[in-house]
């Protein structure tokens, strides 16, 4: 379901937005692009913690790496 809404942008972005887009296709366009841009906003959520959990482990994680090179056998 859609709902009517009023937004105000500054002029250049208007006169970029007329560039991409027809006058009827104004409203996809802008709802296009805020899905992408939330999607993104997502993403880098998830990556900041997902790094963070990584960050946190990271000393765990290189004794046991260090563990696993002590069972290697020389060639």
């Amino acid at each position: 379901m859609k709902a009517k809404t009023s937004i105000t942008l500054s002029q250049e972005l208007l006169e970029e937005l007329r560039g991409w887009t027809s006058e009827g296709n104004r409203s996809d366009f802008i709802e296009r692009a805020l899905w992408r841009y939330l999607e993104l906003l997502r993403r880098e959520a998830r990556d900041r913690d997902e790094l963070g959990r990584i960050d946190g482990a990271s000393e765990r994680l290189n004794r046991e790496a260090l563990d696993v090179l002590s069972y290697q056998v020389p060639v």
